[in-house]
C-alpha cells in the first residue's frame, strides 16, 4: 500500500492507481494487496476503489490473509515467549508495539503512548481506537496470548542497531525481522514475525491454495519489507 499504491502515508488509492486494479481484477486477473499494515488499518483505504469482496488481503507483512470481505484465509502468530523476551532486547532502541489477532481496543498494545506519539504522530492518532498501554509490555503476553506480530520503530541508526542486537541474540532463531525504512523523516520500522513469515511466503501459500503458478505471478513494491515478494514472483 504505502509508496506504491498510495503516496507514503496517504489516507486515499489514487483514482490511476484504482483504475488499473478494476481493469485488470475485470480482465480475470487474481488482484492481492499485499502490505505491513494490520487488517483493520487496510480495508478502509479500499472502502472506495471498487474491488470484488473476494480480493485477497494479503496483511501484517504476510502473518494474516484474509478476503477484502473479510473471510479468513490463512493466519500465523509469534509465541507469546518469544515476545516476552523480544521485549528485553528491543526496548532501549524505540517504541515496541504488538499486534493480536482482534477487533478493537487492545488489538494494539504498547506501553508508552506518549513515545509513541512522538515518533509516529499519524500512526497513533489512526490508529488511538485500537490501542492499549499496558505496562510493562510483558504482562500483555502471557502464555497463551500470541500476538500477529510485533513492531517496533525509531529513527534509521537506532533500528539498525535494533536489528543488528536481535541478529546477535539467541531469540533470531524464533523470530523474524523486516525492515521498511522511510529516510526523508529519519524514520525506520522493524516488523517481528514468527520464523520465515513474509509477503513473499504468504503470496506462495496463496497462490498455491489458488492453484496459480509463480510464473503467472507479477508483483509490484518499493520497501525492504517487499523484497521476498517480489523475489518470488515470476
Amino acid at each position: 500500500m504505502d509508496g506504491t499504491l498510495l503516496a507514503t502515508f496517504a489516507q486515499e488509492v489514487g483514482r490511476r492507481n484504482a483504475q488499473a486494479l478494476r481493469t485488470a481484477q475485470a480482465a480475470g486477473i487474481t488482484v492481492v494487496i499485499a502490505t505491513g499494515r494490520r487488517t483493520a488499518y487496510t480495508t478502509p483505504l479500499l472502502d472506495g476503489v471498487g474491488l470484488r469482496a473476494d480480493t485477497p488481503l494479503i496483511t501484517s507483512n504476510g502473518a494474516v490473509t484474509r478476503t477484502l470481505g473479510g473471510e479468513a484465509m490463512d493466519h500465523c502468530h509469534l509465541e507469546a515467549r518469544v515476545a516476552r523476551e523480544l521485549c528485553g532486547i528491543l526496548r532501549p532502541f524505540g517504541t515496541l508495539v504488538f499486534t493480536f489477532d482482534r477487533v478493537g481496543q487492545g488489538e494494539l498494545v504498547l506501553e508508552d503512548l506518549e513515545q509513541a506519539h512522538s515518533r509516529i504522530e499519524m500512526w497513533v492518532e489512526a490508529n488511538r481506537g485500537a490501542i492499549t498501554v499496558v505496562r510493562p509490555l510483558e504482562k500483555a503476553l502471557a502464555d497463551g496470548q500470541h500476538p500477529i506480530q510485533g513492531m517496533v520503530t525509531g529513527g534509521l541508526d537506532n533500528m539498525k542497531k535494533a536489528e543488528l542486537a536481535l541478529k546477535q541474540s539467541p531469540w533470531h532463531a524464533f523470530c523474524e525481522c523486516v525492515r521498511t525504512e522511510y529516510p526523508a523523516r529519519d524514520l525506520s520500522i522493524l516488523d517481528l514475525l514468527p520464523p520465515g513469515v513474509s509477503k513473499g511466503w504468504a503470496l506462495e501459500r496463496l497462490a498455491s491454495r489458488l492453484a496459480i503458478d509463480r510464473k503467472e505471478v507479477m508483483a509490484l513494491g518499493d520497501n525492504w519489507n517487499d523484497v521476498e515478494l517480489l523475489g518470488w514472483a515470476g
